[in-house]
């Protein structure tokens, strides 16, 4: 698949992610007014509008002018690296989603280094666009199950109703 494609595709995807996000928050108000489960949801909420907008930046700088995509790829990973640390220092003891967290941590980190030092994915076999695209595929991963452990798990969604 070109690699263009692949981040139009993925950047809308990831966009209805939040949209989907957003029906579900306003359907359980009650979130909202725990500091706790509001600071949950916002994480949740970032897990898909930050890779959306790097696959936007992906689509405006490609292959021709990279150092759109890195520069942006590096700063909003930054960014989510930084909020995802703090979620995590405030995390009520559930492992899973401490793991989910420093997982996501992790790859926002990967995200950063290879957007900062691009030709560490040739030592893969990729080039960087790609390599980014593949931590981008794991971070969605991590988002999707924290939604499910969110919605799911432990009768999270019915004890904040």
């Amino acid at each position: 698949m070109d690699v263009s494609a692949f981040y139009a595709l993925f950047s809308a995807t990831c966009f209805t992610l939040v949209g989907l996000w957003w029906n579900v928050v306003q359907s359980h108000a009650a979130w909202m007014s725990d500091p706790a489960l509001r600071r949950v949801v916002g994480g949740i909420y970032l897990s898909f509008l930050l890779p959306a907008l790097m696959g936007l930046f992906a689509q405006i700088g490609g292959t021709e002018q990279p150092q759109i995509w890195r520069a942006a790829f590096v700063a909003l990973s930054l960014v989510g690296c930084a909020c995802t640390l703090r979620l995590l220092a405030r995390s009520r003891g559930d492992r899973f989603v401490t793991r989910q967290q420093a997982g996501a941590a992790l790859f926002y980190v990967l995200i950063a280094v290879v957007g900062a030092r691009p030709e560490l994915a040739g030592h893969i076999g990729l080039r960087p666009i790609q390599a980014e695209a593949l931590l981008l595929i794991g971070l969605i991963v991590l988002g999707h199950a924290l939604v499910w452990r969110f919605m799911a798990g432990e009768g999270r969604a019915e004890s904040a109703e």
